[in-house]
């Protein structure tokens, strides 16, 4: 059974929230604060984590920084509607996915099934290459085949790309994707990155005007495939 945490401090909505994962055939744990969600996340070992932002004790933000520092356990935020800046924020900090309250069961649970597919289906080791529709993308010779065919891209490129390809699924802000391909160290702006996916549909999408591969997450950033 996989085991999901539940860190929301709404005590009726938690409640639904667990039945509704135990009917599924999850096992739950449930902390209504940030510390003793903290605490659940150690002596648990969750495979999947539902974190409410406004939280007390500990905000959820920095439970999801916490976590991130010792795993890679998928986290799905839970945000309140309008709350789009906490959303940017909480995916900045590492989370997988977001849900916005009010939010129905299904969509819940099917978010909790997609991200936990996915984190299944990564490849845990060293791969030579990365496969997903007709892209292949070789990690060694750096090169890049799509429907069969090369297609060149700079360096940058590349390494966007291949960000993309080992997290299908996943939300990425520009903040995140600025830090982690591009570095901290460089003083560059987020339209920087608005730029290279421009440039990257180019090359990859079948109809770059109407992209299937690279998608736009309006406020937040962008997700690759799914």
């Amino acid at each position: 059974m996989p085991k999901v945490l539940l860190v929301e401090d709404e005590i009726p909505l938690a409640e639904g929230i667990e039945y509704s994962l135990r009917y599924e055939g999850f096992e739950t744990a449930h902390a209504s604060d940030g510390l003793k969600g903290l605490e659940l996340f150690r002596t648990f070992e969750p495979d999947l984590i539902l974190l409410d932002l406004m939280l007390p004790g500990r905000s959820g933000l920095e439970v999801c920084q916490e976590i991130r520092r010792e795993s890679n356990v998928p986290i799905i935020i839970l945000t309140a509607k309008g709350e789009e800046a906490d959303k940017v924020m909480g995916l900045a900090q590492g989370a997988d996915d977001y849900v916005t309250k009010p939010f129905s069961t299904p969509e819940l649970i099917a978010r909790v099934r997609a991200v936990l597919r996915r984190s299944r289906s990564a490849e845990p080791q060293a791969t030579e290459s990365l496969a997903y529709g007709p892209l292949q993308l070789n990690l060694v010779s750096r090169k890049l085949r799509v429907e069969g065919q090369p297609v060149e891209l700079t360096r940058r490129e590349f390494d966007l790309l291949e960000m993309f390809m080992r997290h299908p699924g996943r939300v990425f802000t520009r903040e995140t994707l600025l830090s982690r391909v591009w570095g901290e160290a460089e003083f560059i702006d987020d339209r920087t990155v608005d730029v290279h996916v421009r440039w990257l549909r180019q090359k990859i999408e079948a109809d770059p005007s109407r992209p299937a591969l690279i998608q736009t997450v309006r406020s937040v950033g962008y997700r690759f495939g799914e």
